[in-house]
């Protein structure tokens, strides 16, 4: 049975023997399983998992028990049972999660709090530290009350997207109804991240479309960047628009049919978003919501790990729980149909993207959770060969989608040397200022040059480009 018991414990420590000289070194542990989701904390066993036994496994246990009331504040509920393995007596310390958080190891004037990081057991940062009292009190950051009154500020956005997504209007009395306002009028943390003002610094989004497969300077590899802040609604609205922005629509032939094959699916990309301004950590201060875009791939990162679970990779996403960091924003984006209270939303990432034109296993989207949560979607169209492809804006161009960008222009150049930045921007479906980006580069790499003005000028491919 206990050989059984280590092999399938997701949450563990082991120790070979107790230390008594040193009780910290195994009660930070209990601190970190009763802060987190549990685990089982195994005396008698080596790190590889082989039976060692214990000497004396009954003053053992006599005396973990006495450390645990002794050192650990409050005293988290545990249960401590012996176990027989090849002939040899192990101890199995099993902590519960508790709802008393923080629990803390206090003894000789030092008092911490520790979480589980990995395999590790480490004292818990400021920002989890404040959400585990926040847990103990059976309260959530959306929920804490402001100093900002509600009628100091507009909700414009809010009353009209409410409007449209439920074809219900806007009423007065929805403003305390639904946790944005207190009876006394002051906004709660949820309704100070709706306003149309910016009153909360950390409300923003970072989009970044990089040029290849790994970060570099945003001012020289960057090939186009925004930054958003204020309005919860409003950041979603502009990421899914840099997003879109910066991908492509490709279509292959099929006899009279034309199958459209868009980078990536516009439903996933909205529910990576929607979860990652939604279930993030608005304690963490200076941190934001991060859009990275690369050839192969599209990454969404939020600050604050999964909230009260193991790390989203050690999880099944297809029966993954539902548990809500805000859940005030979360009640208020699933009225207005932005999302599901089901916690149905990786799935939807993965099932969504699954129905793309082209679509490989290769090509699931992965999850990673520690102290932040990131999402990576992958582009469908990366690499593809063989297809009779065009770009899908409505004009008769077909470029080799095996080319970069910069080869695609001199080929666009190439058949109308009038061209404009702007009619390019409209063909690759990107900002103007990433074309002109990429036509300062081909400039500077003496591949083209602009003759006469640029209204009514033309451009000139040197050397061939």
């Amino acid at each position: 049975m206990i050989l059984s018991l280590i092999a399938e414990a997701t949450e563990s420590d082991f120790k070979r023997e107790l230390e008594k000289k040193k009780p910290k070194s195994w009660l930070k542990t209990v601190s970190a399983f009763a802060n987190g989701i549990g685990g089982t904390l195994f005396f008698g066993v080596a790190d590889d998992r082989s039976i060692v036994g214990l000497d004396d496994a009954q003053a053992d246990a006599e005396y973990i028990s006495a450390k645990i009331k002794e050192r650990i504040f409050p005293i988290p509920e545990f249960i401590l049972t012996p176990h027989e393995a090849k002939e040899e007596i192990v101890l199995a310390l099993e902590i519960q999660s508790g709802r008393s958080t923080p629990y803390y190891y206090a003894f000789d004037g030092i008092r911490e709090a520790y979480i589980r990081m990995g395999n590790e057991s480490v004292p818990a940062p400021d920002y989890i530290l404040n959400e585990l009292i926040l847990k103990g009190s059976n309260r959530t950051h959306d929920s804490l009350v402001t100093e900002f009154k509600r009628t100091s500020y507009s909700f414009t956005l809010l009353e009209a997207t409410y409007r449209e997504r439920t074809r219900i209007s806007w009423e007065e009395r929805n403003y305390i109804s639904f946790g944005l306002e207190t009876d006394g009028g002051y906004l709660t943390r949820a309704g100070s991240l709706l306003t149309d003002q910016y009153i909360i610094y950390n409300s923003r989004v970072f989009c970044t479309r990089w040029n290849g497969l790994d970060k570099g300077s945003i001012f020289d590899d960057a090939l186009d960047d925004k930054e958003f802040e204020g309005n919860l609604i409003y950041l979603l609205q502009g990421g899914c628009d840099f997003v879109k922005n910066n991908s492509k629509v490709l279509f292959a032939k099929t006899g009279l049919e034309r199958i459209d094959k868009p980078d990536y699916a516009e439903r996933a990309v909205a529910e990576a978003l929607v979860n990652a301004l939604i279930h993030r950590d608005y304690i963490i201060k200076g941190a934001e919501v991060h859009i990275d875009m690369y050839d192969d791939r599209l990454e969404i990162t939020s600050p604050g790990g999964m909230y009260k679970g193991r790390a989203v990779q050690e999880q099944n996403i297809e029966n993954i729980e539902s548990e809500r960091r805000n859940p005030i924003l979360a009640d208020l984006f699933h009225r207005m149909r932005y999302m599901e209270r089901r916690g149905s939303g990786l799935k939807k990432i993965l099932n969504e993207t699954k129905n793309l034109p082209g679509y490989t296993a290769k090509m699931k989207p992965s999850f990673h959770s520690d102290t932040s949560f990131r999402v990576i979607i992958y582009n469908v169209n990366y690499n593809a060969v063989g297809l009779n492809v065009g770009l899908n804006v409505g004009l008769n161009v077909g470029l080799n989608v095996g080319l970069k960008r910069a080869d695609q222009i001199l080929s666009l150049i190439n058949e109308n040397n009038a061209i404009t930045a702007e009619e390019i921007a409209e063909i690759f479906n990107v900002t103007e200022r990433t074309i002109d980006r990429d036509l300062s580069s081909l400039k500077k790499q003496n591949k083209l040059k602009r003759v006469g003005s640029k209204r009514s000028g033309y451009w000139e491919i040197i050397n061939g480009g």
